[in-house]
């Protein structure tokens, strides 16, 4: 399995595509592995861009220095990446706690990140966020299984007509628990610690990328109102809003999405 070395720690990575155009970082969520990105987003993405994907530290085979941590030290991991992969500057992805990190990475390391998008995220937790990611930190040190945890979580990043499909729910909390959880129950704590702690809001404005932030219309762990901040606050960004979808609208919406985003690093302009 290949691995670099960020600041002495093995890092899981995989790359996909050869293409000369500038190379594409995809960071990873809560709770999963960067396999996670390899149905849906890995196969258009790698057409047009070489695509990089990693797993946080603590996250499968990458290696947990241990102790708490933050978006900031996830967005240095990240720049080590890059410099152990001598990437002078990729595009940057990331999704919800990626998302998070993605700013951190273009507010710490500007000349890393070529063009920036955000999805299913926010600069600073409301007091909504804050209980729900306590809870989700407090199932997961309490013992709570890892059914229990995968449900609640589906309950909160798809739409309605999504949760309806009862055999496709079932498939996927099968698919998430079959091999056991790609992270232990205190690094998924730790991740929640780190989303509670994310705050950028006083400093999007020194976020100099385009950017594109894209949002799922029913999304209810990141509502709208998230989206229309960063659009808002960061200079040069715009905002997707997709009629269909909620938080994980790069899977309920991966067509209509995936062109959104190659259009977004293609466009010259």
């Amino acid at each position: 399995m290949p691995h670099a070395i960020v600041a002495g720690r093995k890092v899981y990575y995989e790359s996909h595509g050869e293409r000369a155009d500038t190379p594409l970082l995809l960071i990873m969520g809560t709770g999963g592995s960067c396999r996670g990105w390899l149905p849906l987003q890995v196969p258009p993405f790698s057409q047009r861009h070489r695509t990089l994907i990693y797993d946080h530290r603590g996250v499968g085979s990458s290696e947990d220095p241990g102790g708490p941590f933050t978006t900031a030290q996830l967005a240095d991991d990240a720049a080590g990446l890059l410099d152990s992969l001598e990437i002078a500057s990729a595009h940057v992805l990331g999704a919800f706690m990626g998302g998070m990190v993605a700013q951190e990475l273009a507010l710490r390391h500007p000349d890393r990140v070529a063009r920036l998008a955000l999805v299913g995220t926010y600069a600073r937790a409301d007091a909504k966020r804050r209980l729900l990611l306590e809870h989700w930190r407090d199932l997961a040190l309490g013992g709570a299984t890892i059914e229990v945890l995968v449900r609640e979580r589906l309950l909160w990043t798809l739409q309605d007509e999504t949760l309806e499909q009862h055999d496709l729910i079932d498939a996927m909390v099968t698919f998430f628990t079959r091999d056991g959880a790609p992270l232990s129950e205190d690094v998924f704590a730790r991740q929640c610690e780190a989303c509670l702690t994310h705050d950028t809001a006083d400093r999007l404005r020194e976020i100099s990328q385009r950017t594109i932030v894209v949002c799922g219309r029913h999304d209810q762990l990141t509502p709208p109102k998230f989206h229309r901040e960063l659009a808002y606050e960061i200079p040069d960004a715009h905002l997707v809003t997709c009629a269909y979808g909620a938080h994980v609208v790069m899977a309920e919406a991966a067509e209509h999405f995936n062109r959104i985003v190659l259009q977004f690093f293609a466009d010259r302009s």
